[in-house]
């Protein structure tokens, strides 16, 4: 997603008997005198999960430790026990990466989930790449972080291959809202704006590039800022412009304030953005009636996946206060994806984790493959997700509902 941000798991253990040099940790769980002692290895959780995006930080932190207890249930990985240590970076670039050398500096973090925003993400992958440490975002969507700066021209090099993401990129997602909006929705004439972060000015920018090229008009573009509440003079600028939508490439606490004023200048059209929109907060955040405003979101509708009807179920069972919202089934794949890559590299080391853990880790993350919570989940030479599965929602009745589902091919 937008600013979305990364979560890289990593934890290393050396194999001696009594003492630990190189990371990981012994917890005697039997009390039998340390028979059935098991190295404890930590998944790293980045996320907001304070402010105003918290809605969306808590589903993962949450689906993420779910996916840990689910693994010390079932003894995925004999011998070890895995951990979450979750911190908060309020979608704030600096905070990230403050978390992310700590995360770095924890030695029996071998993996770590997140973060929500783009912007954040780019903020913590120097970190840990350093640090050998495999990062894996649910919701991070802009394609720099994976295809390098370059991406837009063509030349893709991958930054930093300790980076791995489970949800699709910006690429995917800015055409599929082009598409829909052009082709189904019957809209000629957009106006779009940005918050002119790293998330909404790289989507608005991919979908306008389709929207132009499948024949439509761009009517005006506009800027907004985050965290600000006046946006009175962008839409006086778009019910001037004469468009018949609005594409906003940002989040949803300011995008439903747009699409609120847009409608109260009396522009009574449709407000469009990605995934960062597809919350109920962003219907909570307007004073008029949002029917008829759109969002796309990576994947399928969870729900209507049969392959997440035990994620929701045990969700539910745990009792967890917040829900999964839009990334809580992506945040469990890329927690157990981490825990599969461990399994791998515990599997080859006589059932031990060894000295070098987190290399080994991110080396076996690139051949991780396993039907998840949203789908197959494995990854490409970038570290992007192979899955370009996407929705398109409509608010109906004051609620999201999906309109249409499909793999996106170019």
């Amino acid at each position: 997603m937008r600013n979305r941000s990364l979560l890289i798991l990593t934890t290393v253990v050396t194999t001696g008997a009594l003492t630990l040099t190189a990371c990981g940790s012994r917890d005697d769980n039997s009390g039998d005198g340390g028979k059935d002692k098991k190295t404890t290895v930590v998944i790293g959780l980045d996320a907001p999960l304070t402010g105003s995006l918290s809605a969306l930080g808590q589903g993962i932190k949450n689906s993420v430790e779910l996916a840990a207890k689910n693994a010390n249930k079932d003894n995925v990985v004999p011998g070890v026990e895995f951990k979450v240590e979750s911190f908060d970076d309020q979608a704030v670039p600096a905070s990230g990466q403050a978390n992310a050398v700590k995360l770095a500096g924890m030695k029996d973090v071998l993996g770590v989930v997140g973060p929500l925003n783009s912007g954040v993400a780019q903020s913590m992958q120097g970190e840990f790449g350093r640090a050998n440490l495999v990062q894996i975002s649910p919701a991070n969507t802009n394609p720099s972080l994976s295809q390098g700066d370059k991406w837009g021209s063509g030349e893709k090099k991958r930054p930093f291959k300790t980076y791995f993401r489970t949800a699709t990129t910006d690429v995917i997602q800015g055409k599929f809202a082009a598409q829909y909006l052009y082709n189904e929705a019957k809209k000629k004439k957009v106006y779009v704006v940005d918050d002119k972060q790293t998330y909404g000015a790289g989507l608005a920018a991919i979908f306008a590039e389709e929207f132009k090229r499948l024949g439509g008009t761009v009517a005006g573009t506009d800027n907004v800022t985050v965290k600000e509440t006046d946006f009175s003079g962008t839409a006086d600028k778009v019910k001037a412009s004469g468009a018949d939508s609005v594409f906003f490439g940002g989040q949803y606490p300011e995008g439903g304030l747009l699409s609120d004023q847009v409608k109260k200048v009396g522009a009574k059209i449709p407000t469009m953005g990605g995934d960062a929109l597809y919350d109920p907060a962003f219907i909570k955040a307007s004073g008029q009636s949002n029917d008829g405003d759109l969002a796309t979101s990576v994947g399928y509708p969870i729900e209507q996946l049969p392959t997440a009807k035990k994620f929701i179920d045990d969700y539910k069972a745990a009792g967890f206060k917040d829900p999964y919202a839009a990334y809580g089934g992506y945040s469990y794949d890329a927690a157990w994806a981490i825990i599969q890559a461990v399994k791998s590299v515990v599997d080859a080391n006589d059932g031990k984790v060894p000295s070098d853990a987190r290399a080994k880790v991110t080396e076996a993350m690139a051949k991780v493959a396993f039907e998840g919570v949203t789908g197959k989940v494995a990854f490409d030479e970038f570290g992007d997700t192979t899955n370009k599965q996407l929705t398109v929602y409509s608010v109906k009745n004051g609620e999201w509902a999906s309109v249409k589902s499909a793999t996106f091919e170019d």
